[in-house]
This record gives C-alpha cells, structure tokens and sequence, in this order.
C-alpha cells in the first residue's frame, strides 16, 4: 500500500492510498509532519524525529540535535542537514551517505 497523500483533518494526520483512507495517525501523539513519501512518513515531536510506515507503525526515532535538521523524504531515505554536510538515513535510522554542502 503505497502513501499517496496525508492531510490534517482536525486533530488526525489521515494517511491515504489513492482515495481510500489506510489509517489515521493522532497528531498530538506523532508530533507535526515533516514530510512523507510513497514508502514512509517522517514527524517531528520534542526533540525526536519519528520514522513511521503506511500502517501507522513506528519504524524508529532519530534524535534531532544529533541528526540535524529535516530537509526532505524521497522513497525509503531521509535528509537532514547538519552543519555544512546532508546526511542521508534510511528508514532503519542508518546513516547510508553524508555529503559537504557548504
């Protein structure tokens, strides 16, 4: 079941595949959305990112003072942009690459 979309609707991140809602996600609980893709959803609460998957399970929480900051999600990898490098994870929270971006 692939993420087509999620939408804020009141206090509940709906996860959608297509048109057919697969699960809703409670925002207080998950934190704010940072972004997600066809694989994999990425929130932020406090001072933890959270990687979850289509079903609402969550796959793993990154601290955010040692990832950096959240720059995208594209398939099953996560940028974060820490000091003058962007760093990619994947979905296990593994750091896989790490590039200079002065």
């Amino acid at each position: 079941m692939p993420i087509s979309d999620v939408q804020l609707k009141g206090s509940y991140y709906s996860v959608f595949d297509g048109s057919k809602k697969i699960k809703d996600l409670h925002q207080p609980a998950v934190g704010e959305l940072c972004g997600f893709s066809s694989d994999i959803i990425v929130c932020e609460k406090g001072s933890y990112f959270s990687i979850y998957d289509e079903s609402g399970k969550k796959l793993k929480d990154l601290h955010a003072p040692a990832v950096g900051e959240f720059r995208s999600v594209s398939g099953r990898n996560i940028l974060f942009k820490k000091g003058s490098y962007v760093d990619t994870y994947d979905i296990s929270g593994k750091k896989t690459n790490s590039r200079h971006n002065p």
